[in-house]
């Protein structure tokens, strides 16, 4: 017996009798709701309008759904998708010659790290009139803790774990048929988005740098996308041959986060204008 390892088998959610809620989407909503209320509080601090609040929740549930979703088609599964274009936008696939309701089978955060930014840019355009790294500093406080979430989904769901870690140190994930002790790579993701979202939000609270554009957005892309470079040499490969997509070593989630991290690294040491001084 592995006295260190944890077994992991819990049920797929809270049975209600008519319905089951899902441990995934229950943390989704938790995770949309608390950033809801928290980013209410940063714009009664900005001075911001209450109602420009729902805009923005509209404009981020959107395109982030749309985003993770582009981003499995085109960054893991475009091998197959290529083949199954219906399948792209529709929440069903062709099996065995008929089509069956399977719900969106991919997501992929990379997708959203595209997908967010691109929809902030007409929000800060057309309903805040200021500009686009202002609110990309502000709620990329509140992607951080959606990650802590998220990752805790994924926990829950037993996937996205680990390799083996070859000792009795580990999770042995019952409900994905392992057994054998795996790095839990959920819950080092989990929380370190977790204290990552306590660093900004006291930066945000407590100093001056959220006066300067892109500060906050720069240390949240260099902190999150470093910490899911490195997380990634423990998990096991999520799409069959493209565990080594360069160098032998780097495998697909490596590669798609160092562009992000230098655009974080850009952001955080340029020479720009504050908040005030672009007013």
């Amino acid at each position: 017996m592995n006295f260190l390892a944890i077994e992991w088998d819990p049920s797929l959610g809270i049975d209600l009798g008519f319905f089951t809620v899902r441990w995934y989407s229950l943390m989704f909503v938790a995770a949309f709701l608390l950033g809801l209320y928290l980013m209410k509080k940063i714009f009664v601090k900005d001075e911001i309008p209450a109602e420009k609040l729902d805009t923005l929740f509209m404009y981020v549930f959107v395109s982030m759904l749309v985003g993770m979703r582009l981003g499995d088609v085109f960054f893991y599964s475009w091998d197959y998708y290529q083949h199954h274009l219906l399948e792209i936008i529709l929440p069903m696939k062709k099996i065995n010659g008929s089509w069956e309701f399977t719900g969106y089978t991919g997501f992929a955060s990379h997708g959203a790290a595209i997908g967010i930014p691109i929809a902030l840019y007409f929000y800060s355009k057309k309903h805040l009139q200021k500009p686009w790294l202002f609110i990309l500093d502000r709620l990329a406080i509140m992607v951080a803790l959606a990650g802590f979430f998220i990752r805790l989904g994924n926990f829950f769901n037993s996937e996205i774990y680990g390799k083996e870690t070859g000792s009795d140190f580990g999770v042995i994930f019952k409900g994905a048929g392992e057994t054998a002790a795996r790095h839990p790579t959920q819950l080092y993701e989990a929380f370190s988005y977790l204290a990552l979202f306590f660093v900004m939000w006291f930066i945000y609270w407590k100093t001056d740098k959220k006066q300067k554009l892109g500060y906050l957005f720069g240390l949240f892309m260099i902190v999150l996308w470093s910490l899911r470079f490195f997380i990634e040499f423990l998990k096991e490969a999520q799409v069959d041959g493209r565990e080594d997509w360069v160098f032998n070593s780097l495998n697909t989630g490596q590669v798609l986060s160092i562009p992000l991290v230098l655009i974080g690294v850009y952001l955080m040491f340029r020479k720009t204008k504050t908040v005030k001084e672009t007013v």
